[in-house]
Parts: C-alpha cells; structure tokens; sequence
C-alpha cells in the first residue's frame, strides 16, 4: 500500500543482513520508523508492545520469531518452548497459534540441522499467503460494496472500527481491502474512523493509511457511531477480527460489539472481513471460550500524542491513583453479523456456512 506515493509493506526480511524489519506502528502517524528484529527476544518485544499487531500481522511476525529462535537452537524441543512464548505474548488472536502450529508441524519429523531453513521458507510461504488472502478479501469484499453503490448510486459511507487496514496484516489489509479496491475501481466512499480507545488505533493508523491512499474520511469518538447510524449516515459497517468461532462469533477490538448493536437496531449491514488463519475452528462459544486479553492500565490513564513543540509525550488523563481496567477485546454474538468475508468467499455467520470454508 501506499506512504506518500511509495509502496510500502509492514514487514520483510533484509536480503542483507537475513533480519527482520517491520515498521514501528507505536510511533505512527507522527514519525515513521523502520525497527530491525535481530532475536526472538525482539521478536516478542515487538508484539507485546505493539510495535506489530493486527492479527494476521502478529502470525507473520510470530513465524519470524520461530525462524530466529530456530538459528541459535534447531531443536524441536527449543522451539515447542518458543511457540509457547510467543503464543502467550497475546492470547486473544488466534493467528500466532496458528503460525506456531503450522511450523511444528513441518519440522516435527526432520533432523534438527534442516529445521532452520524449513522455518524460514514457510515464514515467508505464511507472509505471501497474507498477502494473497487480504487481496482476495478486497475482491470478495468489493463486490459487496459494489452492491450498495449500485442501488444507492451515490456515495458509500463506510464505518470501521479499530485498524484493519495493511498496518494490521502484510500488504492490502482485511477490513480495508475492500475498501481499497473499490476505490481504485472509482467507487465514491466515505470512511467514519472510530479513535478507538485506548491506543487509538483509529485515529493513528487507519486515518493515517487512508489519507495516504487519497480515501475520504472523517474521524468520530468511538461514542459518535450510533448517531451516524440513527440518522442515516452510515450505509454499512466493516471491522476484522482477531479470532472467529465456528459458529459466527466475532472477538475484535473492544468496542465492535456496541458497534454491532447500533448496526442491528438501524438496519444496516454489518459485515466482519476475516482471513480463513483468523477463524477457530476449535471454538463454538465465543463468549465463554475466547480469552480476552487485559492489557496494562496505563494505556487507559495515559495518552500520547505532539505536544506544541512537536514532540511525542505522554501525559496523564486520570486522576492519580484511580484504577483502570483495560479489557483489549470483546465478542460480538453471530447473530448481529450478515456476512463474514474471506479470502475463499464470503460466508454466513453460521456453523455450516464457516465450515464450507474447510471443503
């Protein structure tokens, strides 16, 4: 995708030096800075702390992970211990588990001096196959758009939720590939960004991705969609997702199932763009099965942003020595969800329907 007029990825390995780089999204969109991932150590680092995220993204990243683990120690019992690591950096998205898995069980039946470069050809097999997905996702996902042009024959407005845009994934994007696509076809669109509270990934990343792609947008409080819905200014809702049940329910960024009500009660369509590596095929119940990720207070009681000087700071919004809790994610039933969009085809949020995906 495109960073003042150039193409851009979220991470790639240096021909040179065999690492790893990735663009740190902690400092978008005031400063755009290329992070080197040298260790495994890095490797977590930069998905605890966000350097990376996105669910796809973080299964591209964790994969990466295993292959620089894999260069110091090519046993299969360093890297069973590796995969854990990773996966407990952030346990709510499904994608690192299934990166990790994918990896195991290539190796598993291979003497250990093959394993590093077994590790690093299916890393980069998982990378491209990121791509592809969020690609089809866009076309899949245009049609749709497509759809609602034709009947409205006016601009489409657009609702998102969170960043699900190519910050998230490799290249293209899950939610916002449609997005893209129609756009380049000379689709009319509106997008409303939510900040998305704590960390704003609305307001930093999928407003900074946009404007770059030359895509009209306005940025809203996360409390402003219901309003947008109520009085007709909002013709269909797109989120990702971080990890998808077998029957329909979605867990993404906390916040997507107030968004999911709001789109419900006005009629309008909400649809969940989610690569095939997001759905758990394990998991029936996502409210009781999905484990949601509560992540450090502080992402509540501070914020960052320029100051008047230009500089990147971090000041305090709560009262000293209030509590916060910051729950990461929550789950939106299937019942408020009219279609899921994959890499394969568009779905129903049903059993049957998901499970076609694996015919």
């Amino acid at each position: 995708m495109k960073v003042n007029n150039k193409n851009m990825q979220t991470i790639w390995m240096d021909n040179n030096s065999e690492n790893i780089k990735i663009i740190d999204q902690r400092l978008l969109p005031f400063e755009l800075k290329i992070q080197e991932l040298n260790s495994l150590k890095d490797v977590i680092f930069a998905i605890k702390e966000m350097q990376v995220r996105g669910a796809p993204l973080i299964g591209v990243t964790a994969s990466y992970g295993m292959y620089l683990s894999s260069k110091i120690d090519s046993s299969y019992e360093n890297l069973i211990k590796t995969g854990e690591e990773l996966i407990n950096t952030r346990p709510t998205a499904v994608n690192i588990e299934w990166a990790v898995k994918k990896i195991l069980n290539k190796i598993k039946n291979q003497s250990k001096e093959k394993n590093t470069d077994t590790i690093l050809n299916l890393a980069n097999q998982i990378r491209q196959d990121d791509i592809n997905a969020c690609n089809n996702i866009g076309n899949n996902g245009f049609e749709l758009l497509n759809e609602i042009y034709d009947k409205k024959k006016d601009k489409v407005n657009v609702l998102t939720h969170c960043n699900a845009g190519w910050l998230a994934t490799v290249d293209w994007g899950t939610a916002l590939a449609p997005v893209y696509k129609a756009h380049r076809k000379g689709i009319p669109l509106h997008i409303w960004v939510d900040e998305t509270r704590p960390r704003n990934q609305g307001f930093n990343l999928t407003a900074w991705e946009l404007m770059n792609e030359g895509i009209p947008c306005s940025l809203v409080v996360d409390n402003t969609g219901g309003h947008l819905m109520q009085n007709k200014m909002v013709d269909v809702c797109i989120t990702g997702t971080d990890r998808t049940t077998a029957t329909g329910d979605v867990c993404n960024k906390i916040g997507t199932y107030l968004k999911a009500l709001a789109a419900k009660e006005n009629n309008i369509p909400f649809y969940v763009a989610a690569p095939i590596s997001s759905i758990d095929f394990s998991m029936n119940d996502g409210i009781n099965q999905v484990p949601i990720e509560v992540r450090d207070s502080e992402e509540i009681s501070y914020m960052t942003g320029l100051d008047k000087e230009g500089k990147i700071t971090k000041i305090r919004t709560t009262p000293t020595n209030s509590i916060s809790v910051n729950y990461a994610f929550d789950v939106t039933p299937a019942k408020f969800i009219n279609k899921i969009i994959t890499e394969k085809k568009v779905v129903d949020a049903t059993k049957n329907s998901i499970l076609s995906l694996l015919e």
